[in-house]
């Protein structure tokens, strides 16, 4: 595997701090929902730095989409957010990952459960299953901050209410939109009963986000009685991998 260099066609604002960049990149190979790429800026003085980005599209040809949530002390992430422009090349290695992927031919239902930007691999396999045709039904917990850092909003408005075959569904930790039928919180297990397939439909579940997100999220389904073979988690953050 080699890099790639990908030019920037599409700069995209989901929230005040998460920008989308879609990039054209030459004799790219194809990509499975659940899978990112590696990105490398360098410097006029030769200083690399290199960061991970999940891929938010479904394979399109030549066209990759990531979403990147700008961090404060970050390299990387403020000049993909605040800087980069149309037309700018972006070194790209990928695509990595061959575990928490979503593949058409999957049958069984599909649980998504999302923490903060942790949405993004999960909104590859939502664009995935629609580009495909799979029958797959599909639920989605996405839990987030407030009301102002949900991405894809009204994408995810638009393909709730046109398909049958998606569910989508919000957990609100700090504050929820007027007239929001749950008080602001973590998820819990309450919500997952709510919300989620139940074990005895035996989906494979696909948790991503912060790491202590995605560890609590991973036990309230193993209590609920989920198949530990059928949960598949990704990290971020500290202790997880690399974003």
């Amino acid at each position: 595997m080699s890099w790639r260099v990908g030019t920037v066609t599409t700069l995209r604002d989901e929230t005040p701090t998460a920008r989308t960049l879609v990039l054209q990149v030459s004799d790219w190979p194809g990509h499975a929902a659940g899978q990112h790429v590696d990105v490398r800026l360098t410097a006029a003085d030769g200083y690399s730095a290199t960061r991970s980005y999940s891929i938010a599209s479904a394979a399109d040809g030549e066209r990759v989409e990531i979403t990147v949530e700008r961090l404060p002390d970050g390299e990387v992430s403020p000049y993909l957010t605040r800087e980069a422009a149309v037309g700018d090349p972006l070194e790209l290695l990928g695509p990595l990952g061959g575990w928490f992927v979503w593949r058409p031919g999957q049958p069984e239902p599909v649980q998504l459960v999302a923490g903060g930007s942790g949405l993004v691999p999960l909104m590859a396999m939502v664009r995935a299953r629609e580009r495909s045709g799979s029958g797959a039904p599909m639920r989605l917990l996405y839990s987030v901050r407030d009301p102002t850092a949900v991405l894809y909003r009204d994408e995810l408005r638009r393909r709730a209410q046109q398909d049958r075959g998606l569910e989508v569904a919000y957990a609100y930790t700090r504050a929820a939109p007027e007239g929001w039928s749950r008080r602001p919180g973590r998820v819990d297990g309450l919500l997952l009963a709510e919300a989620t397939w139940a074990p005895d439909r035996a989906p494979t579940c696909y948790v991503c986000g912060p790491t202590g997100f995605v560890e609590a999220v991973a036990d309230l389904l193993l209590a609920a009685g989920h198949d530990p073979g059928r949960i598949r988690t990704e990290r971020f953050g500290p202790t997880g991998g690399p974003r």
